[in-house]
């Protein structure tokens, strides 16, 4: 297995620390196979696009064996490759062209629970009450209902999908799954649960992955029996702030990712981990501190609808971690989230964050209210510069490069996702933003999978041709070359990771950070690398403004004919 070549500005700091890492949906990245599900040599057919973007890594979504009952967060076997997406000798020539490439390859590790289908849960449900197999996840005796002794759930606790958070095994005992019932907890109080995760993350680090990303990073420690009793109105955090959820972000976690930090420094160089953790932001430094996980997702940012206030405090949420020695983590969207240039696009909703609001859109099929598509892409694409401008690491996920808008009109025949039917339709679910992306304006999936292959698991939009790859290749004025412009840019300008803000007033959001040379912790000849956000008013008015004088290296669109920012456009100026 080759070592990762390191850049000249990643030798000293940690390569994580100021990354740009793209993140892939594997099977709807590129299907090389023709099956309509994407696959691994998809993904290294493909890297030479990566290379071309800029990206330093690329982080994977699961591609595990699973049945799919939630997109392959419901894991058969930890260490193995679903066969539907290739084989280990297919990921270890993925992770080869990767680090040839110069990408590192940070990968999805699902400690919360495993798959129903998992050999241990097989086990387990073969296995008597109080047995060692059964001890490796969470079952309780139900309790009596009219039905018969032990015929009800332990506790009325609600799945985060929707429905009881409790599954019958059949012999008068339930088992807990936050999730789908598809999905069991484990029970992180067990020694071999813990052991069997660390031989997980030696697995990969031992092929050379160079990061992971922890889902649900807050959950796996629980206290079930003191508190079967509490209703919760569900599984989810509640955002506490003292670690009392019974649930959630319990302090003994930490002691589990101190074990992994431990691991994780016995590689040269150490292998890096950013946690997915929906908690408290003053309870978010646990996670992001050097001798836990490293980093953690700062989601502030990411929950802000296209609003000064809103971004501001989403960005100064953000930087907290890096009093505790953590990089910031940024990110506009994912794999569970409506996608950027349709949630920007959408008119503010009073009563609801704009992506709990994105996700009510969905559900109506995009019909009310009116989606702005035009203003949620320059949205979209002035967001870009506001998050690549911040220090830290920013998180893209595939197909934000083309400016993609949400697919909120599938049909309910073919949706996947597990919220949709178990919340009974009051929710659509993520499908809409895991549609195959688009490579090519024509061809039986737009270049997704070979002609003739099999249709792709998810169907595409005719308006998917537009926003090909191809297409936009053809563009200098396209989001694909604003993304690629951009990342080079970044890493000429990236310096240390510091940031001062300068007028942020009204609309508008300015900082600045010094540019230079990051391993030498200074600025190049006093000079700073200012980002001006013109918000503008919720409906894309407003006035423009004018810049601060320096030189204008790059603006998310057009100025107007006075040389200043218009609303919903970001510009970057060097001074000094």
């Amino acid at each position: 297995m080759s070592a990762t070549p390191q850049r000249d500005d990643q030798r000293a700091a940690p390569w994580w620390r100021q990354a740009v890492v793209y993140q892939v949906y594997p099977r709807s990245f590129a299907d090389a196979d023709g099956d309509g599900l994407g696959d691994l040599r998809g993904v290294t057919s493909r890297v030479p696009y990566l290379a071309e973007l800029g990206v330093d890594a690329v982080w994977l979504s699961p591609f595990y064996p699973s049945a799919l009952s939630d997109g392959g967060y419901d894991v058969d076997d930890h260490r193995d490759v679903d066969p539907r997406l290739g084989t280990l000798a297919d990921f270890d020539e993925m992770a080869e062209a990767l680090h040839a490439a110069g990408i590192r390859v940070v990968v999805d590790i699902v400690p919360n629970h495993t798959s129903d289908r998992h050999p241990w849960f097989r086990e387990a449900l073969a296995a008597p009450r109080g047995s060692a197999a059964r001890g490796r996840y969470v079952f309780r005796d139900g309790r009596d209902g009219p039905a018969g002794p032990m015929s009800e759930p332990p506790s009325s606790w609600k799945s985060l999908f929707g429905g009881s958070a409790w599954e019958p095994a059949g012999d008068g005992q339930w088992y807990l799954h936050a999730f789908a019932r598809e999905q069991p907890d484990l029970e992180w109080s067990n020694r071999e649960v813990r052991d069997d995760f660390l031989a997980t993350l030696r697995f990969w680090a031992d092929r050379g992955v160079d990061g992971f990303r922890v889902d649900v990073a807050h959950g796996l420690v629980r206290d079930v029996d003191n508190n079967l009793h509490v209703e919760l109105p569900s599984t989810h955090t509640a955002l506490f702030d003292d670690g009392s959820h019974p649930l959630w972000d319990r302090d003994e976690l930490m002691d589990v990712y101190r074990e992994w930090r431990q691991l994780f420094d016995t590689y040269d160089p150490p292998r890096a981990a950013v946690a997915e953790a929906s908690v408290h932001p003053s309870r978010r430094w646990r996670y992001s501190d050097p001798s836990s996980l490293g980093q953690a997702f700062t989601f502030d940012l990411f929950e802000a609808g296209w609003d000064a206030a809103q971004l501001r405090r989403g960005v100064e949420l953000g930087l907290e971690q890096l009093d505790v020695g953590a990089s910031c983590t940024w990110t506009l969207a994912n794999h569970d989230c409506v996608r950027a240039a349709s949630r920007y696009g959408l008119p503010p909703d009073p009563e609801l964050s704009s992506h709990v609001a994105a996700k009510a859109w969905v559900t109506r099929d995009g019909a009310t209210p009116a989606l702005d598509k035009a203003l949620g892409l320059r949205r979209a694409r002035a967001g870009l510069l506001l998050e690549l401008a911040l220090p830290g690491s920013t998180y893209l996920y595939q197909g934000e490069e083309l400016g993609l808008h949400e697919v909120a009109d599938l049909p309910a025949d073919v949706l996947q996702d597990p919220i949709a039917f178990r919340s009974e339709g009051a929710e659509k679910g993520r499908d809409g933003c895991r549609v195959p992306i688009p490579w090519t304006p024509d061809g039986s999936s737009f270049g997704f999978g070979p002609d003739g292959g099999l249709d792709p698991h998810l169907p595409q939009p005719a308006w998917f041709a537009g926003a090909a790859a191809s297409v936009q290749e053809a563009d200098p004025g396209s989001t694909l070359h604003l993304h690629r412009v951009a990342l080079e840019l970044r890493r000429e300008l990236l310096g240390p990771e510091q940031l001062r803000w300068e007028r942020s007033t009204g609309d508008v959001l300015h900082w600045s950070r010094p540019v230079g040379d990051e391993r030498a912790g200074g600025a190049r000849g006093g000079e700073r690398w200012h980002c001006v956000v013109n918000v503008g008013a919720t409906d894309g008015s407003g006035p423009s403004v004018p810049l601060p004088t320096g030189e204008l290296v790059l603006t998310s669109g057009p100025l107007d004919d006075a040389g200043h920012l218009p609303p919903s456009t970001t510009a970057w100026v060097v001074s000094g």
